[in-house]
């Protein structure tokens, strides 16, 4: 298998901390997107969608979208569990991800897309340019406060995201914090269960990857 990687870039960073969660070693490709380079054929015939990361089987077959590629790994190296062990697990660990993604993730890169200089005329991933909106970078802000609301309350009540186990859930969100943090967003001091709960992630070997 080959990652085609951004190290700076939030999503595939999800897959690298999969991998080492799983303990696996792969192929590593880094896509130089400050020159373009994922716009170019090369790679758009590898993802049409020109976004990172992609995970290349080694049939050829190419997988994009973090969660996907997640999946994919999960499926073929289930041990240990990150995405549920039994059909309940599963869909409550599912459900809690998409949260991350949409209350944490998704915000975080409304706020940066459309207020970073380095993303002027690209306000979304993709091959189509698009102009920065500031109201997006104002709401996107709004969202990430939310969110540190929400996962704080959650965290009150459990010791991981969405169950007492570590799951793909922990490393969405870990990821989205982190991911704010980088844009200026830091969790708030009141935030004790997050605080709690972050020193907690950030402690495992695989955080750094």
């Amino acid at each position: 298998m080959i990652l085609y990687d951004v190290k700076i870039a939030p999503s595939p960073r999800r897959v690298r901390i999969f991998l080492a969660e799983k303990n696996l070693d792969v192929e590593v490709i880094q896509v130089n997107t400050a020159e373009g380079e994922h716009l170019k054929e090369d790679f758009l015939n590898l993802n049409p969608w020109a976004t990172v990361p992609v995970l290349k089987l080694d049939d050829g077959t190419c997988i994009s979208e973090a969660i996907a590629c997640c999946r994919y790994l999960e499926e073929n190296y289930p041990n240990p569990p990150l995405m549920g062990a039994d059909p309940s697990e599963k869909a409550i660990i599912s459900m809690w991800e998409h949260r991350m993604e949409w209350d944490g993730f998704l915000p975080v890169a409304e706020f940066l897309r459309n207020s970073v200089e380095r993303f002027k005329n690209r306000g979304l991933t993709g091959t189509l340019n698009f102009n920065q909106i500031p109201a997006l970078a104002e709401r996107g802000k709004k969202r990430i406060a939310h969110f540190h609301d929400f996962l704080d309350k959650r965290l009150a009540e459990s010791k991981f995201v969405a169950t007492d186990k570590y799951s793909i859930a922990d490393i969405t969100a870990q990821v989205s914090i982190d991911f704010a943090q980088r844009a200026g967003v830091s969790i708030p001091e009141d935030k004790k269960n997050i605080l709690r709960w972050h020193s907690n992630v950030d402690s495992r070997e695989s955080a750094k990857s």
